[in-house]
């Protein structure tokens, strides 16, 4: 079970599931609804398994859908059979993380004082989750003017050190607060990652975020990390499908009565999945619940985790986002005319709005002010060493089938030194 765990193989998780509640493969079946003999071939790797019967089987069996990824595509040998398979999937679930899961749906061990080291206890304090917070809030603000790369160190380091804080504080009413602390702490560290390329690194520790806002009991919290994973699955991992069933989770667990920004915000990191999906109502509807949430007079005074109100500037850049994705340019340059300016306080996150708005000037046919921001965009990347925006205008460059002008060959000169100096950052 240890080894299937960790090399998210489903079908020795699921085995494994069934062995440690004491069920036969029968009993098995009927928790999960499907017939014995289905869930025999899953068991045995002869049965496929497209992304709803995944999701199905993770609600049944009350895995978190947060802990699903998509895996590496499978190659089966009946052509019936994969037909069937690529036509009710965009890519196919193969392995599921569920570790996490595991750990999460047990209830905490006994938290005896004999069970940590003497004057563990002494370690936390009711300035613990303070002081740590306060250090996750320094380096989000450097991270404004620094490469990511000269704070990843030091915010991984942060990570180790909340998480061992975490641990002094079992049995002390300080557990809570510290678990939101390291759920903080993991969500920037994941940001930091991204912004490096590194994938795996960063979707682990997202999910680690997640976790422990949801061990903190702290809902929006844990809205908010897991509407930021959502995002990264939607946008940096190109995955939109899996970040739409991320953002209905967070809305199930945010409720009805939230406050308006984290309604508005939810919606918007969905309608841009909508988008990444072609569904083009479903993504206007979703613009259209958040700017009626940005509207509401309860608007105001943003809760925690949220540091700004989200307002009718951003939805409106979300919408401008929305539109790039579905190919509507004059749609997408009005609302970037409306939402807050590309030059903002935060360079990196210029650069890359920059880059979903040179794509919406190159697809209304305006190349020289679509290859003037994507070059503007790429001296950010440059000078930050941030793999994100730097991969940002490399996919600009590789979408675009106009004419080669001389604005295009600019990039290009620009371009061809980072092929081999990419694998140096971070």
């Amino acid at each position: 079970m240890a080894n299937a765990l960790a090399t998210c193989d489903m079908a020795t998780v699921l085995e494994g599931v069934r062995t440690a509640r004491g069920w036969s493969q029968g009993e098995l079946a009927r928790a999960v609804d499907y017939s014995q003999s289905w869930v025999s071939r899953v068991v045995n790797g002869q049965q496929a398994l497209t992304v709803s019967q995944v999701q199905d089987l993770a609600q049944r069996l009350g895995v978190p859908l947060h802990l699903l990824r998509f895996g590496g595509t499978p190659s089966p040998e009946d052509p019936a059979r994969k037909k069937e398979v690529d036509t009710t999937r965009r890519r196919e679930f193969g392995r599921v993380v569920a570790a996490g899961a595991l750990l999460t749906a047990s209830p905490p061990p006994s938290c005896s004082p004999a069970s940590f080291p003497p004057g563990a206890h002494h370690t936390v304090n009711e300035t613990t989750a303070s002081a740590l917070r306060s250090i996750t809030g320094g380096q989000r603000r450097m991270d404004a003017t620094s490469p990511a790369r000269h704070l990843l160190p030091s915010a991984v380091a942060h990570v180790h050190l909340a998480e061992q804080m975490l641990t002094n504080s079992r049995g002390t009413p300080f557990h809570p607060e510290l678990s939101a602390a390291v759920s903080e702490a993991s969500g920037f560290a994941a940001w930091l990652h991204a912004d490096q390329g590194d994938m795996g690194s960063a979707r682990m520790h997202y999910r680690s975020a997640v976790v422990r806002a949801r061990q903190a009991g702290m809902r929006l919290l844990d809205v908010y990390m897991l509407g930021s994973l959502a995002a990264f699955e939607t946008d940096t991992a190109e995955d939109p499908e899996l970040g739409l069933g991320l953002v209905r989770e967070a809305e199930h667990v945010l409720g009805s009565s939230a406050h308006p920004t984290a309604h508005a915000w939810l919606a918007c990191v969905g309608a841009l999945a909508h988008a990444g999906l072609g569904d083009r109502s479903a993504a206007a509807r979703a613009i259209g619940r958040a700017e009626k949430q940005v509207t509401r007079t309860a608007n105001t005074d943003p809760p925690w985790p949220w540091v700004f109100a989200f307002d009718q500037a951003k939805v409106a850049g979300y919408r401008a986002l929305v539109g790039v994705r579905l190919r509507s340019p004059h749609d997408a340059c009005r609302a970037f005319a409306e939402s807050f300016a590309p030059k903002s306080a935060h360079a990196k996150q210029s650069a890359v709005l920059q880059v979903e708005l040179a794509s919406a000037h190159a697809e209304a046919g305006d190349v020289d002010e679509a290859f003037r921001l994507a070059r503007e965009a790429l001296a950010t990347g440059r000078r930050f060493d941030s793999e994100r925006v730097i991969g940002r205008v490399r996919m600009f460059r590789r979408r675009y089938r106009g004419p080669g002008a001389d604005c295009v060959q600019d990039l290009d000169r620009e371009l061809a030194p980072l092929m081999t100096s990419l694998s140096t950052f971070g």
